[in-house]
């Protein structure tokens, strides 16, 4: 059988195939960006416009009411967000909250385990980790509040000691798409009676997640991946509900007060992870990132993560054969690993360039990383398989030797 055989084959068993009718996909393009910025969902923009339209310009300031049954509860979207979220991560519906970004977060988080470990000031991650993890090590580090401790990948465990307040790790790598064992670093890092602090950006809503079963203790995510939310989409944190009573957030806004419109001059948290939430929440864009959530959380998580996992098995076999002067950057198809697929050449950046010119648009990392997505909600069997064919005849051609594939561009 051959690969377009085999492709045709798959995408006539597959289970999730109608789904891609949920998303705005323009013609002529295959998509393989979706794990820096996922299709538009086509409920989102009716949503909008009715969150515009209806409840900003009809009711106006009346729609953060959550009282009332017609009104649209603004008020408490984070919440409600968050628990539509939490199936997809293995978490309970009010251990999840979407709020601000990633970045800010990874900080709350952070600061937050640190003041859990009074008299331990190190936090334990790895080089080559997402830049904006390291950054707010770092940037705590500047305050006096932190150590960063970084330790070779497979070299984790043998860091960890009485001085580690927190360990902050991506579950799956950016670059090459490597899964870390959840569940055995938690359990490392709590036999040392340290916190363990997941970034799930490359993980929710594509492959499998137990934060429960794992044991885990915090986690972050961004909205604007494979949940859908849009660009700039609000990000969501995880804090298991053992820690709730005692955490604190060290970005202390009004919203996180127990009475929030009693206006005390001395802050009270609030319970549960309500406490964690800082300013006003954005309420277009967690209209949006519902939408997002709602669509992919509809499709099953089961069935994402299988079909993930296909969708990697057909592309890394394709390129092997047929693209040789690609290698493959990060763990083989025997090992786990994340929804996307990263293709190693010294000439990577303009390979993708030449891609994007063909209607194959995925993306590049440096130095020399060709990246690409695969969404299981919307992405087909064909489309990669034809993505594969289009890669093979620009290494061929030599077409990305071209001038213009040359110019970097600001965001690639």
């Amino acid at each position: 059988m051959t690969f377009a055989d085999e492709a045709r084959a798959l995408d006539a068993a597959d289970p999730l195939a109608a789904a891609r009718d949920l998303f705005v996909l323009p013609d002529g393009v295959i998509y393989l960006d979706g794990n820096s910025l996922g299709a538009l969902p086509r409920a989102t923009a009716a949503r909008i416009g009715q969150v515009i339209e209806d409840e900003w310009g009809e009711r106006l300031i009346r729609s953060w009411n959550a009282a009332a049954d017609d009104a649209p509860g603004w008020i408490d979207l984070p919440q409600r967000v968050g628990g539509k979220i939490a199936p997809l991560i293995g978490a309970a519906r009010d251990e999840v909250l979407a709020c601000d970004s990633t970045s800010v977060n990874l900080f709350k988080l952070l600061a937050a385990a640190l003041a859990l470990r009074p008299g331990r000031r190190v936090v334990a991650s790895e080089p080559g980790s997402f830049p904006t993890d390291l950054y707010m090590i770092q940037g705590l580090q500047t305050l006096g509040l932190a150590k960063q401790r970084l330790a070779e990948p497979g070299q984790l465990l043998r860091a960890l000691d009485q001085d580690v307040a927190a360990v902050l790790l991506s579950h799956v790598h950016y670059k090459t798409g490597q899964v870390h064992d959840m569940a055995a670093i938690t359990a490392a890092a709590h036999a040392v009676g340290a916190l363990v602090i997941w970034d799930l950006s490359h993980s929710a809503g594509a492959i499998a997640v137990d934060l429960t079963g794992c044991d885990a203790d915090m986690a972050v995510g961004c909205g604007y991946k494979y949940l859908c939310g849009g660009p700039g989409a609000p990000a969501f944190l995880y804090i298991a509900e053992r820690l709730h009573a005692d955490i604190a957030n060290p970005l202390s806004g009004w919203m996180g007060h127990a009475a929030p419109f009693a206006f005390t001059d001395d802050y009270a948290p609030a319970s549960g992870i309500a406490r964690m939430l800082t300013g006003t929440p954005p309420i277009l864009g967690l209209a949006a990132l519902e939408c997002g959530v709602e669509t992919v959380a509809a499709l099953g998580m089961p069935a994402l993560a299988a079909k993930s996992a296909a969708l990697s098995q057909l592309l890394v076999r394709a390129a092997a054969a047929i693209c040789p002067a690609m290698t493959l950057a990060g763990p083989d198809l025997t090992s786990p690993r994340g929804s996307h697929v990263s293709l190693r050449h010294p000439q990577a950046y303009a390979i993708c360039q030449a891609l994007i010119a063909r209607g194959v648009i995925g993306d590049f990392r440096d130095p020399d990383i060709l990246r690409l997505g695969l969404t299981p909600a919307y992405l087909g069997f064909v489309d990669v398989w034809r993505a594969v064919e289009q890669l093979a005849a620009v290494l061929d051609t030599r077409e990305w030797d071209q001038p213009q594939f040359h110019q970097r561009l600001a965001v690639t």
